[in-house]
């Protein structure tokens, strides 16, 4: 993530209170997210001390040397001591398409607030995938997908998603005629007219969340088996997380992000081959999913 150059007519005040340099430096800058979208930091709460100090205040001592803050978060990680992680705050603002935030908001662990097409007429922005992420259905996976479109197809495909949305959202204005260009009617409401669009068009939202909430949730959507419109943000939050709390943000890639669980069997199976047992999927007491997943933890 290459640092931005941009000005602000925001006036600099004094402030007793935790800044990260890092984080000051991308405050409201828009990092581009899809074709339209984008992700900028509005406001934070909270660094890597703030973490320290809440673990440390549980059992009655100050903070330490700021050499050893990087241990205690570490420790607190990977014993998951989770409540001194929401001590730290953020609030994004974020363009997406509709689908990705029906996605998004299954994460209920924020205070969100979207933009209203009730109140607001929606812009004319949609998403239409490049042609290397339009793929046929999985045949292993219901939720995901498999090999590439030829050129040629994943083309037309564009082509017939860019179309339908143009006319979608014309018909959008038809209803709406707030400009009062149709003479044949007055118009609908706004909360009706919305009804056409694709859930591909864009929408915005305020979110607001601690960090192990958003640790969660970069864990689940950076992954490489999520889909990838949503992958795609949960990638920028893990660099801008990154920058806020360097320290939780390493000792989650190593415990976390990048680390894996093992069940008991699976464990058990470890140790058996450990110890130059031959062991196979009928031996092992596992289903044939969990054993295809071990072994791709362990290959």
């Amino acid at each position: 993530m290459e640092q931005p150059e941009f000005e602000t007519d925001c006036e600099s005040m004094p402030t007793k209170r935790a800044t990260v340099p890092e984080l000051e430096h991308i405050l409201y800058y828009p990092f581009p997210a899809l074709d339209h979208g984008f992700i900028r930091v509005v406001d934070y709460m909270g660094d890597d001390s703030a973490i320290v100090q809440a673990a440390r205040v549980s059992y009655g001592k100050g903070t330490k040397k700021v050499s050893e803050d990087r241990g205690l978060i570490n420790y607190l990680l990977r014993h998951r001591h989770t409540t001194p992680f929401e001590m730290c705050e953020i609030k994004f603002h974020i363009k997406l398409p509709m689908f990705v935030a029906r996605q998004w908001i299954r994460h209920r662990t924020a205070n969100v607030n979207e933009y209203s097409a009730r109140y607001s007429v929606l812009d004319k922005e949609f998403y239409i995938p490049k042609a290397e992420h339009l793929a046929s259905q999985s045949i292993t996976n219901k939720q995901g997908r498999s090999e590439a479109l030829p050129q040629e197809q994943a083309a037309l495909i564009q082509n017939m998603l860019a179309e339908l949305c143009v006319d979608a959202y014309h018909k959008y204005e038809y209803f709406l005629n707030e400009e009062q260009h149709h003479t044949d009617h007055p118009g609908i409401a706004r909360e009706l007219a919305r009804t056409c669009l694709p859930v591909n068009f864009y929408t915005q939202w305020y979110w607001k969340i601690d960090l192990h909430n958003l640790l969660h949730f970069i864990r689940l959507r950076a992954d490489h088996h999520a889909q990838y419109e949503i992958r795609a943000y949960a990638e920028i939050l893990a660099k801008i997380v990154q920058k806020w709390v360097p320290f939780a943000y390493e000792a989650f890639e190593d415990h976390v992000r990048f680390g894996t669980h093992i069940s008991a069997k699976g464990l058990d199976v470890i140790k058996r081959m450990i110890a130059g047992e031959k062991v196979t999927q009928e031996q092992s007491g596992m289903s044939k999913r969990e054993w295809a997943e071990l072994m791709e933890k362990i290959a």
